[in-house]
C-alpha cells in the first residue's frame, strides 16, 4: 500500500501526497492527483483546492503542533 502524507505548508495549504479518495458531503467524488493542495485559508477561487489567494492576503496560520493538555 502507497504511503500517504499530509503536510502543513507555513501560512499556505494543506500538501496532500499519495492515494486518497475525496468526496464532496453528497458523496461525489473529486478527481485528484497524487499530489494536491487544499485550500485552508478560505479565500480560494478553486475550493476545496488552493489557488495561492493565501499569499496575496496575507493568511497567517497556526502550523505547528502543539503538545496535548493534562486533564484538570
Amino acid at each position: 500500500m502507497a504511503e500517504t502524507s499530509i503536510m502543513i505548508a507555513d501560512n499556505g495549504p494543506y500538501i496532500v501526497k499519495g492515494s486518497v479518495e475525496m468526496r464532496d458531503a453528497d458523496g461525489n467524488a473529486y478527481t485528484v492527483h497524487e499530489t494536491f493542495a487544499l485550500c485552508r485559508c478560505g479565500g480560494s477561487t478553486n475550493k476545496p483546492y488552493c489557488d495561492g489567494t493565501h499569499s496575496k492576503i496575507g493568511f497567517e496560520g497556526a502550523e505547528r503542533a502543539v503538545a496535548e493538555s493534562k486533564p484538570a
